[in-house]
């Protein structure tokens, strides 16, 4: 029986040595190489010709979505498994918008990204159940018509993109004329209805709405 060859890609060597240990001892499934970052994942692609990738997210340089598209857009047999720490809707859409064949946390257990990478290898898609609730409420608001940006109100978003252009909240505060509380109570409210829980999380969102150009 063939093996899966899988390349994994995640800039912590750790985390790199745990996958590759964990699917070590499997009959199935074979660690064909390793890559540090989103560029080097590329290239190893085009070298190695791997069945699956384990993709995480947040990488130096490039990261694993852009990755996932560059490797999508080849037309190569390789499907691309995203394992990642973050598991919330806009990473979660912005990875399968490019590509990914599957998405699992790495809170999940071993067995869930064995099974996920067997499922992606046979063709199949595999989502954790938080990335399949994202997709399903991500389908409720486009057939409703509805945006979660759309929820914000118009200090909301005035908030949201001073955030993104890296304001912290008393700048905000000064800028707005309004109390240091009232602007982090805007914030949670902020992170709350676009499902994001922290600043680079917001910038990030804010960067693909366009509402700034600044990087984290």
């Amino acid at each position: 029986m063939d093996k899966i060859r899988v390349l994994v890609v995640d800039d912590h060597a750790m985390m790199r040595d745990g996958i590759r240990a964990m699917l070590g001892v499997l009959d199935d499934i074979e660690v064909v190489g390793e890559a540090a970052e989103g560029k080097e994942a590329v290239t190893r692609v085009q070298e190695l010709e791997p069945d699956v990738v384990v993709m995480d997210i947040a990488m130096p340089d490039m990261d694993g979505i852009e990755a996932t598209r560059r490797i999508h857009k080849r037309g190569t047999k390789t499907k691309v498994l995203v394992l990642t720490q973050h598991d919330n809707k806009e990473y979660i859409l912005s990875a399968i918008k490019a590509g990914a064949a599957g998405y699992v946390p790495k809170r999940a257990l071993g067995s869930d990204l064995v099974s996920a990478i067997r499922a992606v290898h046979k063709g199949n898609s595999f989502l954790y159940p938080s990335a399949a609730r994202a997709l399903v409420e991500d389908y409720r608001w486009q057939t409703e018509g509805k945006d979660p940006y759309d929820t914000l109100t118009a200090r909301e978003r005035e908030i949201l993109k001073l955030i993104a252009d890296g304001c912290t909240s008393r700048e905000i505060a000064e800028k707005l004329f309004i109390s240091l509380k009232t602007v982090l109570g805007h914030r949670t409210k902020i992170m709350s209805k676009l499902d994001l829980h922290n600043r680079t999380e917001l910038i990030k969102y804010a960067m693909r709405k366009g509402l700034t150009t600044a990087d984290v």
